[in-house]
């Protein structure tokens, strides 16, 4: 079946709560591709690791998993502060503006 939160149940419920105003798979209002999201994963860590996993020709699953490991390994706990600060940012622009779309360049 739907994964959970795309049961009717679940949409109709949004649909109720939000007045058919919110956003995302299966809503009133899709969710734009290739949107930034609110989340570290989506805004720093995979576009950090794909850079340095595909800097070179990958040779095989073994290599790959490799080259993920050494990836993630380098993330830096001043990186991870940094990515803080960025969705502390990206929080207060979401409540300031009321939760409304906003471009980013």
């Amino acid at each position: 079946g739907a994964p959970p939160h795309y049961l009717r149940l679940v949409c109709n419920t949004l649909n109720n709560k939000f007045l058919n105003g919110w956003i995302g798979r299966g809503a009133p209002i899709p969710w734009p591709p290739r949107s930034p999201d609110l989340t570290p994963l989506d805004f720093f860590l995979w576009g950090y690791v794909k850079n340095i996993v595909y800097a070179e020709k990958i040779r095989g699953l073994p290599h790959l998993c490799a080259r993920i490991s050494a990836a993630i390994a380098t993330v830096t706990p001043e990186m991870l502060h940094s990515t803080w600060r960025e969705i502390e940012y990206r929080f207060d622009i979401c409540r300031g503006t009321n939760g409304a779309q906003i471009e980013t360049y």
